[in-house]
């Protein structure tokens, strides 16, 4: 390999981080760039895909300068990305539409009816939901937001555009692919496609299940590991982003695989949690899991098709970003400006834009309860960011009770809201135990770049990479004995609330 730095960038739905990372793994450079999100009524959520090269080429400006032999050090190229996203490119390879992205809700009706049908078990067809339990370890949620239903929608909405399309890709698809000029996709994104065989030794496109979802199986791109070398960087992608070496590009992953790896947490059964805009739970496994009560499972990853269980939350950041814009207050959350929890604040189930994980339904709102007078700002906003800590704890007690799970010890936190003192140590109250926080806002980019260690030589596997980040902890949280108290007699009145409110909602 050529150089000795890894550029690793972490695409998320606001925008992207960037690194440049050394052998040792650690961090010389970092920026960030946004992107809008587009969002339209009924559940539309949608962002132009040249909008995310413009952002990478302005950060790759800005680590120049701080870097300024980056042009000739770089080696390799490794990206990690939003996951469900569903971008349409024709045989040139030119893009028809927007990307939808996870978050765009319309196909609703068509993800009930791809699972649907009689006799149904929690709206699954009892034969379909087997079926697809069996080759893929889960089926295609409910909510519309999988790319199942969306490639059901875009038939039957946009028939001339998906006509013309050649490739479907997912959002690390099309960055390698403007990149390199090779069309892939990892792991992660065709199992959550649902049309991939999952089975131990069996891994690929499943005809069968693509015939059960109704999509063509030719548009689906060959399946690659993430730290596979796709190809060079293209001479005019090279140009636009000031690299003049040989630059090699790693086949990247989605974001949760990489915060997995940035956490240094790759034993099996350890659990992470990530707060950003969403949130999720997750950790490797030694085998395939699957909840079917709570809507969560393994999936097959891009370290050789080890399974990686995640539990995905829809609201979290965006939810305290609602309190901060409604309230006029700051964002994050000031927990020192806000005060301590009180027992007599509302209560608050963040369901903004419904839920997943512990249960899987898109026509769940956020909820206050208990509202009164003597309520101001601060309560509601100190009431959103324990409901959000409440809401991963809910999920957090169905995942550890997996087979294998860790169940005591510290817990890693990734992500923004991670890198807040305030919200870390509500979570270790509400938790009852140890958070500990490494590079919070940059787990996804250093996970990303421990993909390209082998190719540069600096471990023999992503894995063995990783784990050097095991001990860089920058911040431990311990509970508080009273705050914990305080807050799991509140999750008990959640836990009583909660039941009564998703009735209400599914009337």
């Amino acid at each position: 390999m050529h150089g000795d730095l890894v550029i690793s960038a972490d695409f998320g739905t606001s925008g992207v981080k960037v690194g440049v990372v050394d052998g040792d793994l650690r961090l010389l450079a970092r920026t960030t760039e946004s992107y809008p999100l587009h969002l339209s009524p009924p559940g539309g959520a949608e962002q132009v895909p040249d909008d995310w090269w413009a952002a990478l080429v302005r950060a790759l400006g800005v680590l120049h300068a701080q870097v300024p032999d980056l042009d000739t050090r770089a080696g390799a190229l490794v990206f990690c990305a939003q996951a469900c996203g569903v971008i349409c490119v024709d045989a040139r390879g030119m893009v028809l539409r927007n990307c939808l992205t996870w978050m765009d809700k319309r196909a609703v009706r068509q993800g009930r009816r791809i699972v649907g049908g009689w006799p149904a078990v929690r709206g699954y067809r009892v034969d379909k939901g087997l079926t697809w339990l069996a080759l893929a370890n889960g089926a295609p949620a409910q909510n519309g937001m999988d790319p199942t239903a969306k490639l059901v929608w875009l038939q039957e909405n946009e028939p001339d555009l998906f006509a013309r399309t050649r490739w479907v890709l997912d959002v690390r698809d099309w960055l390698v692919y403007r990149a390199t000029g090779e069309i892939t996709t990892c792991p992660e994104s065709a199992n959550l496609s649902w049309i991939m065989n999952t089975r131990a030794g069996r891994e690929g496109w499943s005809p069968r299940l693509a015939r059960m979802a109704g999509i063509p199986l030719d548009r689906m791109p060959p399946i690659v590991m993430g730290h596979v070398p796709v190809g060079l960087l293209r001479p005019d992608a090279a140009a636009e982003l000031g690299l003049t070496a040989p630059v090699q590009v790693a086949g990247g992953t989605v974001d949760v695989t990489a915060a997995a790896l940035g956490t240094g947490e790759v034993q099996d059964g350890a659990l992470h949690i990530s707060v950003a805009t969403s949130a999720w739970i997750a950790g490797f496994f030694d085998g395939r899991r699957v909840s079917i009560p709570h809507a969560y499972a393994t999936i097959t990853s891009g370290l050789d098709y080890r399974p990686l269980l995640i539990a995905s939350q829809e609201n979290a950041g965006s939810a305290l970003e609602w309190a901060a814009r409604a309230t006029a207050g700051a964002f994050p959350p000031d927990m020192a400006a806000d005060g301590a929890l009180r027992a007599d604040d509302p209560v608050f189930l963040p369901w903004m834009t419904g839920e997943r994980v512990p249960v899987d339904d898109d026509r769940l709102r956020g909820t206050f309860h208990g509202l009164g007078l003597e309520h101001d700002g601060a309560a509601l906003r100190r009431s959103v960011a324990e409901g959000v800590a409440q809401n991963l704890r809910w999920a957090f007690g169905k995942v550890i009770r997996e087979r294998g799970a860790r169940r005591d010890g510290p817990v890693a936190m990734v992500g923004g809201a991670a890198a807040n003192p305030g919200f870390a140590q509500l979570m270790a109250d509400t938790l009852n135990r140890e958070v500990r926080v490494g590079a919070a806002r940059h787990a996804g980019v250093l996970g990303a770049a421990t993909l390209a260690a082998p190719m540069m030589g600096w471990a023999n596997s992503p894995e063995a990479a990783a784990e050097r980040l095991q001990g860089r902890v920058t911040a431990s949280y311990h509970p508080d004995a009273a705050r914990a108290e305080l807050l799991a007699n509140r999750a008990a009145r959640l836990d009583r609330l909660r039941g009564d409110v998703i009735r209400s909602y599914r009337r």
